[in-house]
């Protein structure tokens, strides 16, 4: 399977369980693989028959900023969703990391994997 990928995505939200982490905004990363078939558009060389990058990052970006969710989780999924509703996506491996949350780690978060190969 081909796949598209988006990796280092970064977007602002209100995330978290604490009452400090509800008041603030914090900034979340996001690695997407996104399975296609990628022969059509190499063979066409037409961005209408592939996965828009562009518009995917500006569609999660847009939803990330304007959310707010206790768990990361949540938000994992709601993404996926919009991925899989809005752009088609039949198989997608999404990890969503929220750096600094833990004291002497990177980031914390989840990673997901969604639909069939």
């Amino acid at each position: 399977m081909d796949k598209v990928f988006i990796e280092g995505l970064q977007a602002d939200a209100v995330i978290g369980i604490h009452d400090w982490e509800k008041r603030i905004r914090q900034t979340l990363r996001l690695d997407l693989e996104l399975g296609f078939d990628n022969r059509v558009p190499a063979a066409t060389d037409a961005v209408t028959d592939t996965l828009d990058y562009d518009a995917i990052s500006r569609r999660l970006t847009a939803y990330i900023e304007g959310s707010s969710f206790g768990l990361v989780e949540t938000l994992a999924e709601r993404c996926a969703a919009i991925l899989q509703e809005e752009f088609g996506v039949a198989w997608l491996r999404l990890r969503l990391a929220k750096p600094g949350a833990v004291r002497n780690a990177v980031a914390v978060g989840v990673i997901i994997e969604r639909g069939r190969a």
